[in-house]
């Protein structure tokens, strides 16, 4: 386990959890597409009492093809994607979205999931130029 801590864009919410960092998946299912607004989403497992917020999500709660219902917390200021939750027996398990995270270069993907979904060009960054930020 290792410490993380960050926030969405605006700083209005700021988390700290614990997180085993073998469990960071990338996502290529659609409605992570969807709701990214890019080719997928990264997000790190942690059990819910692991997880401090300071300050309140909004939810989103978007039902999927197995017809449960999954909670997509963000920020109602910036937008920015915190967190995604479930109900019942999927209730203490939590997915830290990447993206906020301060320390997500110590979260390397260990898994991909609907990988079928993915667009053929998403592994093949090599190909591409690349321009270094100034």
């Amino acid at each position: 386990m290792i410490p993380i801590d960050g926030s969405c864009h605006c700083g209005r919410i700021t988390y700290e959890a614990s997180v085993d960092p073998a469990s960071v998946t990338i996502c290529h299912c659609t409605d992570c597409q969807a709701l990214t607004g890019t080719a997928f989403r990264v997000s790190v497992s942690v059990k819910r009492k692991l997880l401090r917020i300071k300050g309140e999500p909004r939810i989103y709660i978007k039902r999927g093809a197995s017809g449960r219902r999954r909670f997509q917390h963000f920020c109602s200021d910036c937008g920015s994607p915190l967190f995604t939750s479930g109900e019942g027996e999927d209730a203490e398990d939590w997915g830290v979205r990447w993206g906020g995270v301060r320390q997500r270069d110590r979260l390397i993907p260990t898994r991909q999931i609907w990988r079928r979904s993915a667009p053929d060009w998403v592994c093949a960054f090599e190909r591409a130029p690349a321009r270094i930020a100034e």
